[in-house]
């Protein structure tokens, strides 16, 4: 089972540039900026990714980033994470970055989207890796802002694909947000939005209805709501669920209850990816091996979660064609 998750063809749909960044290369980064850390060791920072909530996260987060200062800092961040795509058989990935975290630390915009995207040029070059961008809001922040970081993106436009909402969730609803967005889809921009992974049911529903998203990233709690969940169905909108990451947040208790099975079962679309992975104890094949195991999957529920993962992507239908026609050969060769 191992062997078949390693090399089934796949894709990243809820992933976090920042949420990357490797102690090791953190302390490169560090050195090469001269950027004093409040860690001395690989192990001490290690030792910190003990979390209790989202909110734990985000301040050891934020922390990390403060290293990332140049265009080769965010290029080497992002090269190093399609390494890991490469090892893994990812075939497309789509990359949230969160301007606002480098922008309010006075970064140009310019020096972290060109930094990302050249990277993200040569993946496609050395590896064959598709890819694409996602400008995710800080949610935590205000809506002005949100509308300032729009602006600043607008040289930059054909580099980004989608927007998406991040940070912290509870108190900060979707419906703090709704001008942006519009604004944002008047300029062809795809809407996305994390939503329901603290935040309850509530979250989803204006998620869906007021920013009008595309994909739901986490979206655990639709299972508070029967008729959310129909609705979500309905609409054939996919969760991009984040199994290793909900456990480390407490969103999950043990990686043996979380809802995913159920989630299929119940008829979601759902896919599987790592969104912080640095942080939560794996890339996205550690992410599919744990739910394997823990719940049993087959190897045709891992199928269908690769399939929904090319599927559910922001492709072109005849990029998405191609690589589940890839995935559906790799498939067969388990059923002879």
């Amino acid at each position: 089972m191992e062997h078949f998750i390693k090399n089934l063809p796949k894709a990243e749909l809820h992933l976090h540039i920042e949420g990357t960044l490797e102690p090791e290369l953190m302390f490169e980064l560090a050195k090469r900026n001269q950027i004093k850390l409040p860690y001395t060791t690989v192990e001490e920072i290690k030792k910190a990714y003990q979390f209790t909530c989202l909110q734990d996260f985000l301040d050891i987060y934020y922390q990390g980033a403060q290293v990332l200062i140049r265009e080769q800092d965010f290029y080497d961040l992002t090269y190093q994470y399609f390494k890991k795509c490469l090892e893994q058989n990812i075939r497309h990935t789509e990359i949230m970055f969160d301007p606002q975290t480098h922008t309010h630390r006075g970064i140009p915009f310019e020096t972290v989207i060109n930094g990302i995207s050249k990277a993200c040029a040569d993946a496609k070059k050395n590896f064959g890796i598709s890819s694409l961008l996602i400008m995710s809001f800080l949610r935590h922040l205000s809506e002005k802002e949100a509308f300032l970081t729009l602006e600043q993106a607008r040289p930059f436009r054909d580099k980004i694909t989608a927007i998406g909402l991040d940070s912290s969730e509870k108190g900060n609803p979707p419906s703090k947000f709704v001008r942006v967005f519009e604004a944002a889809v008047e300029e062809g921009y795809i809407p996305l939005a994390h939503a329901g992974e603290e935040g309850d049911a509530e979250y989803i529903w204006e998620a869906l209805d007021l920013l009008q998203i595309e994909r739901i990233d986490h979206g655990n709690n639709c299972l508070q709501d029967p008729n959310l969940v129909e609705e979500i169905i309905e609409r054939d909108i996919a969760l991009t669920v984040c199994p290793l990451s909900n456990l480390a947040l407490k969103v999950v208790t043990d990686i043996k209850e979380h809802p995913i099975k159920k989630m299929m079962q119940l008829g979601l679309s759902v896919t599987v990816n790592s969104d912080d992975p640095s942080y939560f104890g794996g890339y996205l094949n550690k992410n599919f091996e744990e739910l394997q195991k823990a719940l049993d999957l087959s190897r045709w529920n891992i199928y269908n979660l690769a399939k929904n993962s090319f599927k559910y992507s922001l492709l072109e239908e005849e990029d998405k064609n191609t690589l589940i026609e890839e995935l559906n050969h790799y498939y067969e060769r388990y059923l002879i």
